[in-house]
């Protein structure tokens, strides 16, 4: 099955029963084992981070059917700030198919980012296979520039853009990204536009570079960029809108379109076929390990397989290969193959702390011991006794399943 290459953008709702759909479909293009992380920075800064995070690793559980993990990147910089977690959270980023993130302080996010190896990791999905959805504040990072909306609105500073984590480049797409572009809570005054207002964003919108554009994407609406196709889609309740110095296109929910018409959003219907995109498909006839990019590429999968099926000496071997490759490399291939050993060290780490057996052979003769006590208490309608086993169950992980050949376990993940 080939991994598809997908951008997706929220307005917000990321959360919502309004996206649950489109939450599903990404998802199940990527079959059935779902690697899914969320990324918490954007939030990192709040005291109820936490709370905030274990809504995110609910709603995939009980609304998409899905585990993720929680990254652990409330800050990446500064003091206090423990590498090793760091580096398991980027890690945790790298390995997973599905990365999603959401709500807080776009301005925060983005000098939590900087000089770090993520935009490196979201960039290798775009390019090389996996699903990055990012919604309302880590929305307004994916372009050239961002509005610092907490700090306009709520604070009063004067409207500027800064800097963005500008990820839509790597696809060909030189925009400024506004969610909550349709926001009407307000009332009687104007919150348009992530909160802007038609006079601000009027205002920001004529500083932005010649070639650039605003795209705004409405409350609980998604905009699904499926790179391999070349198809972007509209989901949700809203619409997107290319906005060009007041000039507006609107999408509505349920429609698609090339996404050349991003790339070239004065031309159109997009109709010209050259491709801009920075990110292309990796070459099938390309020899592994042809570049630099392949010979990193080869030996972290090398080391995830031979963690995969627990071999720690084949996951060595692989680490100690990336590290005499070092001296071949330089520039970005040299800081991606860094980033990446960091992750592998960080990966041995992990697998040294909870070991590297499969833990069903651990607390399997418990939880089948368990489960035979839950049959005999059935059995004879002690059904206040086996509702004890099964809450005991759900806080230590355990799945059950009652089917008609007897009770079936899982771990979650």
């Amino acid at each position: 099955m080939t991994t598809p290459r997908i951008l997706a953008i929220m307005g917000s709702g990321e959360t919502a029963p309004t996206m649950v759909s489109t939450h599903r479909s990404l998802v199940s293009r990527l079959g059935t084992a779902v690697k899914a992380t969320v990324i918490d920075t954007p939030y990192g800064f709040q005291e109820n981070s936490g709370d905030l995070a274990e809504r995110a690793v609910t709603y995939f559980r009980k609304s998409i059917n899905i585990d993720v993990t929680v990254a652990g990147l409330l800050r990446l910089h500064g003091d206090g700030v423990d590498p090793v977690a760091v580096e398991r959270g980027l890690r945790h980023v790298s390995e997973a198919g599905y990365v999603f993130a959401g709500p807080g302080s776009p301005t925060y996010a983005l000098r939590q980012w900087t000089d770090t190896p993520l935009r490196g990791i979201l960039e290798g999905k775009l390019r090389d296979g996996g699903i990055v959805t990012f919604a309302s504040a880590a929305a307004l990072t994916l372009g050239s520039h961002t509005v610092p909306v907490y700090e306009i609105y709520k604070v009063g500073e004067e409207p500027r853009w800064e800097q963005g984590l500008d990820l839509l480049a790597t696809v060909g797409i030189n925009a400024a990204v506004i969610p909550h572009f349709d926001n009407a809570e307000g009332g009687n005054h104007d919150t348009r536009f992530c909160y802007l207002g038609a006079t601000r964003l009027e205002r920001l919108e004529k500083e932005l570079p010649e070639g650039h554009f605003v795209l705004g994407i409405d409350e609980h609406t998604g905009l699904v960029l499926d790179l391999g196709s070349g198809e972007a889609t509209v989901t949700g309740r809203g619409g997107v809108t290319i906005r060009i110095l007041g000039a507006e296109r609107v999408f509505p929910a349920g429609e698609s379109f090339s996404i050349e018409l991003l790339r070239r959003p004065d031309e159109a219907g997009g109709t010209a076929q050259a491709r801009s995109a920075a990110v292309t498909a990796p070459s099938e006839s390309a020899p592994d390990g042809a570049d630099s990019a392949g010979m990193t590429a080869r030996h972290v999968n090398a080391f995830r397989a031979a963690l995969g099926s627990r071999d720690v000496d084949g996951a060595v071997r692989a680490l100690f290969a990336l590290e005499q490759d070092l001296d071949e490399l330089s520039g970005p291939d040299l800081a991606t193959a860094r980033a990446e050993l960091r992750s592998m060290v960080s990966g041995l780490g992990d697998a040294a702390t909870v070991g590297v057996q499969d833990p069903r052979e651990v607390v399997g003769p418990y939880v089948e011991a368990m489960l035979a006590v839950r049959a005999t208490v059935r059995a004879e309608k002690r059904y206040d006794l086996s509702d004890v086993i099964r809450d005991a169950f759900e806080t230590l992980g355990v799945e059950v399943r009652d089917t008609p050949a007897g009770a079936e376990w899982s771990l979650r993940a």
